[in-house]
């Protein structure tokens, strides 16, 4: 299978990217910011006996095409795209300014539907491709909001609608569509926005379930906004 994964250079990507690379006929794309973490991601993979990956340093908001289609290039085909590159910011909603918003919408929502775009060719020359749009809970319909979150929450709102709305304009094709609303998770991101808060999930649980789910979801799920919490979201 061949997979690229956004984000891939802390938190849920980065353990996303150990657990798929276990399988040695799976060929990975890394992409995050951070060069040197990537770096690091690739060693890790080498030096455990996994599959070896290729990454790419690559910034949302000043992303390099060229290069990432170069990558694709080589790779041929992609079967399985995850939008887990994320910004957060806890902010009151009173103190928020214009670059808050910005800030959101460019990493979470454009950034997500940039990629979709550019990976679009590789991902039809898939026999059965997946692409896996990572939520929050905080952007899911009728969960409980939290205080400070109102920019990012509205961004992962829209990152649901925008699956639903792609995964109808593709519905005639090879490629199917999900967004997975995850819950709270430790992270490096959640703890930087929330310091001392101790969440019920680790990186690396919720990474074995979103490998899983990118790799078979696409069997049982088309265009759904799936909540993954392990409590009541309401």
């Amino acid at each position: 299978m061949n997979i690229l994964i956004t984000g891939a250079s802390r938190g849920i990507g980065y353990a996303t990217c150990l657990e798929l690379s276990k399988d040695p006929n799976n060929r990975l794309i890394a992409l995050s910011r951070d060069g040197e973490k990537l770096g690091k991601l690739a060693a890790e993979c080498k030096a455990e006996h996994r599959n070896e990956i290729d990454w790419l340093s690559f910034d949302l908001q000043k992303p390099d095409w060229d290069a990432l289609l170069g990558k694709l290039k080589k790779l041929g085909s992609l079967d399985l795209l995850i939008n887990n590159a994320g910004a957060l910011i806890n902010k009151p909603f009173e103190h928020t300014e214009p670059k808050d918003w910005r800030w959101m919408m460019e990493v979470n929502v454009i950034g997500a539907a940039e990629m979709v775009r550019h990976c679009l060719p590789a991902l039809q020359k898939s026999d059965k491709a997946h692409i896996v749009n990572i939520g929050s809970m905080g952007g899911f319909q009728g969960s409980a909001k939290f205080p400070g979150l109102a920019a990012y929450s509205a961004s992962k709102a829209a990152i649901a609608c925008w699956t639903e709305c792609i995964a109808n304009e593709l519905a005639e094709t090879k490629i199917s569509v999900n967004c997975l609303c995850l819950g709270a998770v430790k992270t490096e991101m959640l703890a930087e926005a929330f310091p001392g808060f101790k969440p019920p999930m680790s990186a690396e649980e919720m990474a074995g379930f979103v490998a899983d789910f990118g790799k078979n979801g696409h069997q049982f799920f088309g265009g759904q906004i799936i909540p993954v919490a392990s409590s009541n979201p309401g």
